[in-house]
């Protein structure tokens, strides 16, 4: 969730009369930034992984499994351990970090120090994620266990789903009906953030996900576990105004959204221009990794009928007024906004040649001051259409303390408004006073439930994001393509709002994976000699280093000992220039035709994967770690083995307790979660989930 500022948030009544002075002065940060480092070069390879944890406590006499609520002291415990460990090593690189996030149950690990492009470091990720979670498991209480689950099945339950147990009725900042107050984390910015979307919104968030009908589920569906008589806050009548739906699952507050687990991973470019090219590229594949990830089929006590978080998250903070959703006329606000401020991205933004304007085709709407003044600082215009994009938002905490700051040295503004657009990647300028350079965040995945899972995806993206570098990939498809209806919340958001990219729409859907087409170019390849039969002809014939020098390898040109950043650029071709209809440049595919292959221009992202391999110099004993990560990537695809929402979905279904009434009991929820902690300690197998191989290692 970003830097933890400490001082006096403000309620949103005062707070929104500084958005302009944040706007203005976020974007003056940013002009510091594009200033000192707009022509930065030669940075390497640097990356790293981020894991949400929800620790859960077991209650074995009642058979019920309950979300902790000791973040703060479970973090001061593991701050004090990590230094001691540092003291004792004498340094801190190889050491975990952790950090506070959203929910009081939840906790955020990443390395110590990021990756670098060693094959040693890709090797490394599964045992430091194993480290980091053995460490913070054995400073918990002996009941409870850090799980990496996207989603609590029972969360927001009538009874007890907390310890402690707390009432939703103190629910003073989301005025839930199903969560308490203390579910959410203490610091001041949380309850702050939860209670001005609210607000500013003029009423609870309404999210609503189609419930899963089984055999006995009740048609229609009314849910008997809403306190639809509840009369404590004036949003409490919206439920039963239209807020829940008929044959959905009805949840209320952003600890829905935000309580949810992820994997996600940043890597440092070489520079503006690799960074924004990268960002470009991995804009397609974002909607592939949500369905291969797919991993959270059960909330609220119940079996939805899709499979990921999506838009639950998208729902839960989406801050927009009635007349930002196009249900009012515009009156009091500036923007009708097609979107959530947690969505899918809505703009390309490299200078490339392979991006052309046609790709960029949805409402995207802009602050015409705001672009006008990046352009006149002589931003170019694709970047600043992108800023002036995030920029129509409000900042939602803003700290009396930090109102007046040096532009010069600080960039707090700009990322209070940056780091809440939670996209499905994020271009991210270096910070100030720092020695990081330009990056790209890969956010759409939902965490998985093993470490070795969440290795193999990780180790996945990062090798087809060099692959896409090193053989000047292009993937660009329109971002609308097809657009889709997908409900965010009752109340809706507008017909225009509520069209999102089909490949976001169609991942979430069940068992997408097996089920789904997607939407994905035909010809990855730039226009010149290179055939798909021969990768290897694709990349520059001298690699060149990060600071424009050729690799030697003993002294000749040659395989490549790391993965790399800084890969030349070859210019347009001649050919180049689009000769026919856009549409004719994407067809819907399966997922095993994307991975795999189709036709002769397409070899599919996996054999591209595997070419770049080719291009680099490691031993047999690596190559056998990562064919094992790769496996998994390719049986999941293929629908040989399940993933961890399908999973999921048939161990509630066959359980001998099930009554097949959508309902996920205290009793299936406690053996569900008894089978997790096993298979991911290695003592379950679940041979149509992982590989046989796949046993936690040292």
């Amino acid at each position: 969730m970003g830097l933890l500022s400490l001082g006096t948030p403000l309620a949103w009544d005062e707070a929104k009369q500084y958005a302009d002075h944040v706007r203005t002065h976020g974007i003056t940060q940013f002009l510091h930034i594009w200033d000192r480092l707009k022509d930065r070069c030669g940075d390497e390879l640097l990356w790293g992984d981020e894991i949400e944890y929800m620790v859960a406590a077991f209650d074995d006499r009642e058979k019920n499994v309950k979300l902790s609520l000791r973040q703060t002291e479970i973090l001061a415990k593991l701050q004090a351990i990590v230094e001691d460990i540092v003291s004792d090593r004498g340094e801190s690189d190889s050491v975990p970090t952790y950090h506070p996030e959203y929910g009081r149950f939840m906790l955020e690990s990443t390395p110590g120090s990021p990756y670098t492009g060693e094959i040693r470091d890709l090797l490394a990720v599964e045992g430091n994620m194993r480290y980091r979670r053995h460490l913070a498991r054995k400073y918990l209480k002996s009941n409870e266990v850090p799980f990496t689950l996207t989603s609590f099945p029972r969360m927001g339950v009538p009874g007890v789903f907390t310890e402690p147990y707390y009432d939703p009725v103190d629910a003073v900042s989301s005025h839930s009906l199903f969560l308490p107050e203390e579910i959410t984390n203490p610091h001041a910015r949380f309850p702050t953030l939860t209670a001005n979307i609210r607000r500013r919104r003029g009423s609870k968030v309404a999210i609503n996900l189609p419930l899963f009908i089984d055999t006995h589920t009740p048609r229609p569906f009314v849910d008997p576990t809403i306190p639809w008589q509840r009369n404590i806050y004036p949003e409490d009548p919206e439920a039963k105004h239209g807020a829940a739906l008929l044959d959905h699952i009805y949840m209320d507050a952003m600890g829905f959204g935000m309580g949810c687990s992820c994997l996600q991973i940043t890597f440092q470019a070489c520079n503006i221009a690799e960074a924004r090219r990268l960002y470009d590229a991995l804009i397609p594949v974002a909607p592939l990794m949500l369905a291969l990830t797919a991993a959270s089929p059960l909330w609220r006590g119940y079996i939805a009928d899709v499979d990921c978080r999506w838009d639950v998250v998208s729902a839960s903070v989406d801050d927009r007024t009635e007349e930002e959703r196009g249900l009012k006329p515009l009156k009091e606000n500036r923007f009708r906004i097609p979107k959530s401020r947690y969505a899918s991205v809505s703009l390309y933004i490299s200078e490339y040649w392979m991006n052309q304007p046609a790709y960029n085709d949805i409402d995207a709407p802009h602050d015409t001051a705001i672009f006008e003044r990046l352009r006149n600082h002589g931003v170019d215009e694709l970047l600043s259409r992108h800023i002036a994009h995030l920029f129509i938002r409000d900042p939602l905490v803003i700290f009396s303390e930090s109102i007046d700051q040096d532009d010069t040295t600080s960039n707090d503004h700009f990322e209070n408004i940056q780091s809440t657009n939670w996209q499905t990647l994020r271009f991210k300028p270096p910070p100030a006073n720092s020695t990081i350079g330009w990056r790209v965040e890969f956010r759409p995945m939902e965490v998985q439930m093993t470490d070795f899972e969440n290795a193999a995806f990780s180790v996945f993206v990062v090798l087809l994001s060099r692959a896409i570098l090193h053989f000047n990939l292009n993937l660009y498809i329109p971002i609308s393509k097809v657009r889709a209806v997908t409900d965010l919340g009752a109340g809706g958001g507008g017909p225009d709002s509520r069209q999102v990219d089909e490949n976001m729409a169609r991942a979430q859907r069940r068992d997408a994976v097996r089920s789904e087409k997607f939407y994905f170019r035909k010809d990855v390849f730039p226009p010149g000699p290179s055939q798909p039969s021969s990768l290897a002809s694709s990349c520059p014939s001298t690699p060149v280093s990060e600071h424009g020098g050729p690799i030697l390898i003993n002294g000749i040109n040659g395989k490549e000992k790391k993965l790399r950043n800084c890969y030349p650029l070859p210019p347009k071709p001649d050919d180049a220039s689009p000769s026919g209809a856009v549409e004719d440049e994407y067809e819907e595919m399966t997922m095993v035709e994307i991975m795999n292959g189709k036709g002769s221009a397409f070899p599919g992202l996996l054999n591209l994967v595997y070419a770049y391999l080719e291009t680099l110099d490691f031993d047999e004993k690596s190559a056998r770690r990562i064919e094992e990560y790769l496996d998994l990537i390719r049986r999941r695809t293929n629908g040989s083995l399940r993933t961890a929402a399908s999973w999921i979905r048939d161990f509630v279904r066959s359980h001998p307790a099930y009554k097949f009434d959508s309902v996920v009991s205290q009793e299936i929820n406690y053996d569900l979660m008894v089978a997790v902690d096993e298979i991911e300690r290695g003592l379950r197998k679940a041979p149509d989930f992982l590989p046989s191989n796949c046993s936690p290692r040292e």
